[in-house]
């Protein structure tokens, strides 16, 4: 009776110790089952020590964490990819300005320039790009700093549709903007606005001076030009719509900001957008009347 009593205490087989090796169930050994470890306490008082099997718990653990670390890796892969693309796209945007620039017999005159509120560059546009309707652009909007001297933070900008004036067969072309008044200026701080619309939009004049000036010139709000295979001339926008880019402010700033709110709030301009403000403030500090 005493040695039935002993069987029955010990799970009903003799020698049988849970957790103990050689007595694991078969499918615990092939790891269909996980044993966590407890405390448990004997009749005389002594901890003792057992597996307990529960049936997929490190696995079900193990895969969380999987998931959960594969989820943080591709979302940093994807902020990671968006910010190279801002930064190579402000890059590309201050070498557009410079080269046009560097070169003064083909560039925008110098007291343009130095009249002007605002420039808007968007660099790069592709072949096929210039469909009607179609979205063609990517690029920034910065202006002068309140007084006048210096340039402020960049805000982000796209430009979609409309009749710009080129064949569809052109390769790349970058545009460039200058933002006369203060009327342009308070259009620039809209969601969206029309060129040649809500706004006055002239092809602008390329070289040393702008003495050819005529009337569209002198009231126009803004003047637009592009560079393709390396010749850079006025052209005209009508019809082309300038948007705000909230999703690259959003990556700049932290804050899905309007241009509004990033041209006049004084904020911090990106690391990445030091290139273009050096190239800004190099050819024209200070605006002039």
């Amino acid at each position: 009776m005493a040695e039935n009593r002993k069987t029955r205490q010990s799970g009903g087989r003799r020698g049988y110790h849970p957790g103990a090796a050689g007595h694991r169930p078969a499918r615990a050994q092939k790891g269909l089952f996980c044993y966590r470890t407890q405390n448990t306490t004997s009749r005389g008082g002594e901890p003792e020590s057992g597996g307990v099997p529960i049936t997929g718990l490190r696995y079900y653990t193990d895969m969380r964490y999987v998931t959960l670390t594969l989820a943080i890796a591709l979302g940093c892969t994807r902020l990671v990819a968006a910010d190279s693309k801002v930064s190579d796209r402000l890059g590309d945007a201050a070498d557009f300005f410079s080269e046009v620039m560097s070169t003064p017999d083909r560039a925008v005159p110098q007291d343009l320039l130095n009249k002007a509120a605002c420039v808007i560059l968007v660099p790069g546009l592709k072949k096929g790009a210039f469909l009607i309707g179609a979205k063609y652009g990517r690029g920034f909007a910065v202006c002068r700093g309140a007084s006048g001297m210096g340039w402020g933070p960049p805000a982000a900008v796209r430009v979609e549709g409309g009749g710009v004036g080129f064949q569809i067969g052109v390769s790349s072309t970058d545009v460039l903007l200058l933002v006369m008044n203060e009327r342009g200026m308070k259009r620039l701080t809209t969601s969206k606005f029309t060129l040649g619309g809500e706004a006055t939009v002239a092809a602008g004049p390329v070289g040393r001076d702008a003495q050819a000036q005529t009337d569209a010139l002198m009231t126009a709000e803004i003047l637009s030009w592009s560079r393709s295979h390396g010749v850079f001339a006025g052209i005209s926008l009508d019809g082309a719509t300038l948007r705000n880019d909230l999703d690259v402010n959003k990556e700049m700033y932290g804050q899905p900001w309007d241009n509004k709110q990033v041209l006049t709030s004084g904020a911090k301009p990106p690391a990445a957008a030091s290139k273009l403000i050096a190239a800004l403030s190099k050819y024209s500090p200070r605006k002039t009347n």
